[in-house]
């Protein structure tokens, strides 16, 4: 299957960041929990606690502080309870995680229909999940290929994009494969987006205060007969940009490139 999540181990992944892995966890209570079959009432007068409201808390402290400030003292906090009476609920981080990606994938918009075939249905799909990405950055530090959560809304996003690219004469594995491909575009290009806003938001510096504060120094050292293809295009860009990268135009640059990819593959098996 073309997703995954992050659990109890840990290491570092792109960009020096952590990154949960997981998948340790006992798959009946993991699963029990991502399909909420086997929660529990709340107790007469007291407060509803329940796995909905503890995830929703826990996604409000990943998005904020990121997913290393995560902790479940840290969740309590946030809802106002003891650290213990979380885990009547939710056996530890590494399956809150898994709820937790599980429930902003159910964030992602499934038409029914989407007009203009299937390269308006692969672009939806690609749009969207980039914004969410964006909405929620931590689900970039959290390990989404190999080890799926398996609870419905990451079935449901699966089945919409399969269902994106049913009807174009590929076989299960090539669709199977197409979505990965679709979703591991998308996270390349978040991860470029999401580092250039909080570089921003760490230094206190736009990209083009960022590229003009260089600009100067850089013309002094940077010898065209040495470099003189980097001078040439760096200098374009650069002009072009007012900083060194510009995440937008990649992305549509980059969506446009893989949409072509696949209409010749698909035009090719003709």
């Amino acid at each position: 299957m073309a997703y995954g999540t992050a659990y109890k181990a840990h290491d570092k992944g792109p960009g020096n960041e952590m990154t949960e892995y997981g998948g340790t966890g006992d798959p009946a209570r993991s699963l029990a929990i991502l399909w909420r079959t086997g929660e529990r009432p709340s107790r007469k007068g007291k407060p509803d606690l329940g796995v909905d409201r503890i995830v929703r808390a826990a996604i409000e402290v990943a998005d904020a502080e990121g997913l290393a400030a995560l902790s479940m003292r840290k969740v309590a906090e946030q809802l106002g309870v003891g650290t213990m009476s979380l885990y009547t609920y939710i056996p530890g981080k590494a399956e809150l995680i898994d709820v937790m990606v599980d429930t902003v994938y159910g964030e992602l918009p499934m038409p029914e229909e989407v007009p203009g075939g299937w390269r308006a249905r692969v672009e939806l799909i690609a749009r969207e999940n980039l914004a969410l990405c964006r909405r929620h950055p931590w689900l970039l530090q959290v390990a989404t290929t190999s080890r799926p959560p398996l609870g419905p809304n990451v079935m449901a996003k699966y089945d919409f994009e399969l269902r994106a690219v049913d009807g174009m004469g590929l076989d299960e594995i090539e669709m199977d494969l197409l979505v990965t491909l679709i979703n591991g575009y998308v996270h390349g290009a978040a991860r470029g987006a999401i580092e250039a806003a909080q570089a921003e938001k760490q230094t206190g510096l736009t990209d083009e205060q960022w590229w003009w504060a260089h600009a100067p120094f850089l013309a002094k050292v940077l010898d065209p007969r040495r470099y003189p293809t980097a001078a040439r295009v760096g200098e374009a860009a650069g002009e072009a940009y007012k900083a060194a990268f510009d995440p937008e135009r990649t992305f549509e640059f980059g969506l446009r490139r893989v949409l072509d990819g696949i209409e010749a593959f698909v035009r090719s098996r003709d």
